[in-house]
């Protein structure tokens, strides 16, 4: 019997027979819609996952009038930094780095980010980027967003005012651990809210919040309620990407607008950042490195066809490093993500990547 090249969650190349790849791509299917309750694909989106997974080239789009628009956080830094996502270091300008994506990679959209890329760290630097933002709205065409992670850990101690709820909840300290993340919490969406509404006043196509929840549920709570401030106060385009497929309760009982914040997969996520007023939904779901690219596919997509289909706005799925079936790996393989792309395009129906 024929082999199939294909790659495991950590890249490595790996060859399978059909049967086994099938086998993959139904028990992914049965594992997502167990733990999100949500439908398994269908026979035909199996067969369409292997007609993708056999395919003998080593890259593959989707088939012509499917493109999708791109959005991608911190891409500049992409070409700028020695040390983001395997950066090139090239002795440009952020700028520059964003002219080059429009005028040479062709991108649909670009974003700035300060060099350290979460709001604390960004905010002392806002009036460099507000100039950075202007310029690029006067010397580019396609829309300028500003992306940075809440990443709500940087309040807490060492980095920032805050105790470490880690360190609390070793004392069994929970009512007090919980405190410490909502004062967290509150400086954080301060932070958020400062930087984002300078962006407003120079003209920013929009805002990314890129990684959101990685702090837990008290993290996705100041990103959604500053979402909803922005939306009533500017005409900002936002987009919020999550870091995973569950939101961690860090806290435990966190709600916003009655719903439990903890415990939320992907198409409960959706919901209430479509309710904050998001104009863009990222879904995360995390590679499993012990298992194939097809099994991390598979599972992926079946996640992300059901936010799809309960969408009331546009969904960019995360499909890259480590997130939306690619390989757990810096710079993940363009077979393995290429195949990931048209599958979230093809069979989850996503309106972006």
């Amino acid at each position: 019997m024929s082999k199939i090249w294909t790659r495991m969650g950590d890249g490595q190349a790996v060859e399978m027979t059909s049967d086994e790849l099938r086998k993959d791509l139904i028990e992914a299917s049965e594992d997502a819609a167990d733990k999100g309750k949500v439908p398994l694909l269908d026979d035909n989106e199996i067969d369409k996952l292997m007609e993708i997974f056999s395919a003998p080239w080593r890259v593959i789009g989707v088939e012509p009038g499917h493109e999708v628009p791109l959005t991608k956080d911190e891409t500049a830094c992409t070409l700028v930094s020695s040390q983001l996502s395997s950066g090139a270091h090239l002795p440009i300008s952020r700028e520059a780095a964003v002219e080059i994506f429009e005028r040479v990679f062709a991108f649909d959209t670009m974003e700035l980010g300060w060099i350290d890329y979460s709001f604390k760290p960004a905010k002392p630097m806002v009036s460099l980027d507000q100039v950075s933002i202007e310029r690029l709205l006067a010397t580019t065409v396609f829309p300028i967003l500003y992306g940075a992670m809440p990443n709500m850990g940087l309040y807490y101690t060492p980095d920032g005012p805050c105790t470490n709820p880690a360190d609390l909840l070793g004392m069994m300290k929970v009512e007090e651990a919980r405190e410490e993340e909502m004062k967290a919490a509150e400086m954080c969406m301060e932070d958020m809210i400062f930087v984002c509404k300078r962006m407003a006043e120079v003209g920013a196509d929009g805002i990314d919040f890129d990684t959101t929840a990685s702090a837990g549920d008290a993290d996705f709570l100041a990103t959604l309620k500053t979402v909803e401030e922005l939306k009533k106060t500017t005409n900002l385009g936002i987009e919020v990407g999550m870091s995973g497929e569950f939101i961690l309760g860090m806290h435990g009982e966190v709600e916003y607008k009655g719903k439990r914040l903890a415990g939320m997969f992907p198409h409960d996520q959706l919901k209430v950042v479509e309710e904050a007023g998001a104009d863009i939904f990222g879904p995360v779901v995390n590679t499993k490195t012990n298992k194939s690219a097809a099994w991390n596919v598979a599972r992926a997509v079946t996640f992300v066809k059901e936010v799809c289909k309960q969408a009331t706005i546009p969904i960019h799925a995360n499909v890259g490093m480590g997130v939306g079936g690619t390989p757990m790996f810096e710079t993940p393989p363009v077979d393995a993500l290429s195949r990931a792309s048209v599958a979230m395009v093809e069979i989850a129906k996503v309106d972006g990547l």
